[in-house]
């Protein structure tokens, strides 16, 4: 998004395996791996400010670069990345890429937590449209750009550019949305209608954050998605749109950090939390770069 950020991504996929740790009332504890999921028309710079902050916390991260071809083989990827990985892991999925956190394999049982930012939490036999069906109000689909056709057979769906600023990111400057209009990476129409196989939120503790005015993804679907899954902690921000990540990466970045320093029980064990609500006093993702251009924590 911005030059002083530019080179997060870099830093955020050149994991080395070292150990972090925390401590916490408990004693010192060891700090997992953050996997960071962008979903569909994003990039995984889309995560830059909170790498910055991840990074800044002594966390070892790295931002995939999901394929957005379909919620199969997209996990089945996210599944061979974080099996080369030693764990404990935390999976941070935004929109899409919640889908593709809920479908990983993982039976060392490495993942201790699940983030959905803005994000999908299907339950086995369901899709996004399905979620999308059963929770009207979502405006994405007359912003979609025509399907261009794959050599496969396939078809890619875009959000127009013109139209990428209300419906994706409002609370984003114009030059910022602008940028992610043009950035954006497309995904396989069919994945809006592939149905999960598996579901791990079922079994790992989940978190969820979204924006109260996401028009990709009705606010209400997050409350029952999150509700569904027993969620440790649900946060609503007031007036955040789909991007809730940059506008409000600062929360974004809190909310990774107590689920990657919580208790790794069962969400079968854990009654469901109330929803928070944050307002709008916190800082844009403008305040986050400094003038000259030197990125600070």
């Amino acid at each position: 998004m911005h030059s002083a950020i530019g080179g997060m991504l870099l830093a955020a996929a050149l994991f080395t395996g070292a150990t972090a740790s925390a401590q916490t009332s408990q004693g010192t504890v060891e700090k997992p791996t953050i996997v960071l999921v962008h979903g569909a028309f994003a990039e995984s710079s889309s995560w830059n400010p909170v790498i910055q902050k991840l990074l800044s916390d002594g966390y070892n991260v790295i931002a995939v670069a999901n394929p957005l071809r379909g919620v199969r083989s997209d996990a089945a990827y996210l599944s061979s990345v974080i099996s080369s990985m030693p764990g404990p892991l935390v999976l941070v999925g935004h929109s899409y890429g919640g889908e593709v956190i809920s479908g990983v394999s993982d039976p060392s049982g490495k993942v201790r937590a699940l983030v959905y930012v803005s994000g999908l939490a299907p339950d086995v036999g369901e899709s996004a449209s399905m979620i999308l069906a059963r929770f009207p109000g979502s405006t994405l689909g007359p912003t979609l750009a025509p399907p261009v056709p794959l050599p496969d057979g396939g078809k890619d769906r875009y959000i127009l550019p013109a139209q990428f600023h209300a419906q994706f990111a409002a609370d984003l400057s114009d030059g910022d949305a602008a940028e992610m209009a043009v950035t954006q990476r497309p995904i396989e129409a069919a994945a809006f209608d592939e149905r999960a196989l598996s579901a791990l939120w079922k079994t790992v503790p989940s978190w969820f954050i979204y924006g109260s005015l996401d028009k990709n993804i009705p606010a209400s679907a997050h409350s029952f998605m999150a509700a569904r899954a027993h969620a440790r902690e649900t946060v609503q921000i007031q007036g955040s749109s789909h991007v809730v990540m940059l506008s409000h990466w600062s929360d974004v970045a809190a909310m990774i950090e107590r689920a990657a320093l919580a208790n790794g029980n069962a969400t079968s064990k854990m009654p469901t939390a109330p929803v928070s609500q944050v307002g709008l006093e916190l800082p844009a993702i403008a305040a986050f770069i400094p003038a000259s251009g030197t990125s600070h924590h």
